[in-house]
C-alpha cells in the first residue's frame, strides 16, 4: 500500500507516523520543506513538487488549514490528479466541501471527506475515529487503511455530511471552551484564580447526564418535538441566563456569550415554552 500526505502540521505529521508504523510506503510534501525532515528520516518519502506527490500513490491524504489550500497546492497539477483517490481532513463548510468533490471529478478524480474527531496525539491510538463521506466504492475501497487512524464513521454518498458532523462536534467544542473563558474571565474578578475554579467546573461538564438531563433516550427531544418540563423549565433556565449576563454586566466582563444564550431562552419563552424543558430553545434554533 502507499499513501502520499500533503500537509505536515502537527495532524498531518501525526498521520504519517501511524502510516509508517504499519507499514506503508509514504510520500510527504510541504509548502515548507523542513517539516518533512524528521518524517523522512523515519522512513517517509519526501516529494520534490506536488505533482510528483500526487504521482507516487493513488490515495492522497490531504491535512491542510481549509480547502482554498488545496486548490492552492494542486491547481497547477490537475493533470496528475487523474486516477487519483483525494481523503481531505481539511475544515471547511459544507457547500465548499460539495463543490470539492465536483473539482475533483471533473479532473478524473474522486474526493473522500473526513473529519477527525480527535487532536493529533491522538491519532491512531485507543478512542480515535473520524467521519467520512463520499463515493461507497471508493471509501470502501481504502476503509482498512483509514482504520488506522482511527475507528471509521462513514456517513453517507454526499461529500458535505462528513464536513457537517465535523463542524457540529466542533460547534459544541468550542462553545464550551468559551464558557470556560468566559466563567474564568468572571470569577476572577472576584480574586479567584482559575487553578481553584476550574477542577469543579470541569467535573460539571464531565458530568454530561447530570447536568444536561440527556439521557439514552434525551435525543428524543429534538427528534419528536417532545419538552417535557418536569425537571427544568425554560423559564427557570432564562432567569438563570439573565443572572449570568447581570453578574458579567456587574463585573464589567465581556456580555457577548450570555446575551446570546439568554436570547435563546428569551424567544422559547416567547414562542410559549415557557413551561416546557430546556430542550424547547431548539424549536427557535432549529432551521426554518
Amino acid at each position: 500500500m502507499k499513501v502520499t500526505v500533503i500537509g505536515l502540521g502537527p495532524m498531518g505529521q501525526a498521520m504519517v507516523r501511524v502510516f509508517l508504523e504499519a507499514g506503508i510506503d509514504v510520500t510527504v510534501w510541504n509548502r515548507t520543506p523542513s517539516r518533512a525532515d524528521a518524517l523522512v528520516d523515519a522512513g517517509a518519502k519526501r516529494a520534490a513538487t506536488p505533482g510528483d506527490a500526487l504521482a507516487a500513490s493513488e490515495l492522497v491524504v490531504l491535512s491542510l488549514t481549509d480547502y482554498a489550500a488545496m486548490y492552492e497546492i494542486l491547481g497547477g497539477e490537475t493533470a496528475a490528479l487523474a486516477g487519483r483517490t483525494l481523503v481531505n481532513l481539511s475544515s471547511d463548510t459544507p457547500d465548499v466541501t460539495r463543490d470539492a468533490a465536483r473539482w475533483a471529478r471533473s479532473h478524473g478524480a474522486e474526493l473522500v471527506v473526513g473529519g477527525v474527531m480527535v487532536p493529533a496525539p491522538m491519532v491512531g491510538g485507543d478512542g480515535a475515529y473520524a467521519y467520512y463521506s463520499g463515493p461507497t466504492d471508493v471509501f470502501t475501497s481504502y476503509e482498512k487503511t483509514l482504520g488506522l487512524l482511527g475507528a471509521t464513521r462513514y456517513v453517507g454518498e454526499d461529500p458535505a455530511a462528513a464536513q457537517l458532523l465535523y463542524q457540529a462536534n466542533l460547534d459544541v467544542f468550542l462553545t464550551a471552551l468559551s464558557g470556560i473563558a468566559h466563567a474564568v474571565a468572571l470569577v476572577k474578578t472576584a480574586g479567584v484564580s482559575a487553578a481553584d475554579f476550574l477542577p469543579d467546573a470541569l467535573a460539571m461538564l464531565a458530568d454530561t447526564d447530570a447536568m444536561t438531563g440527556l439521557s439514552d433516550d434525551g435525543a428524543a427531544a429534538f427528534d419528536d418535538g417532545v419538552h417535557p418540563g418536569h425537571l427544568s423549565t425554560a423559564t427557570m433556565m432564562g432567569a438563570t441566563a439573565a443572572h449570568i449576563l447581570g453578574a458579567s454586566e456587574s463585573a464589567r466582563v465581556d456580555t457577548a456569550l450570555p446575551r446570546a444564550v439568554l436570547s435563546h431562552y428569551e424567544r422559547a419563552i416567547a414562542a410559549g415554552h415557557g413551561q416546557d424543558n430546556w430542550t424547547s430553545i431548539y424549536e427557535v434554533i432549529k432551521a426554518g
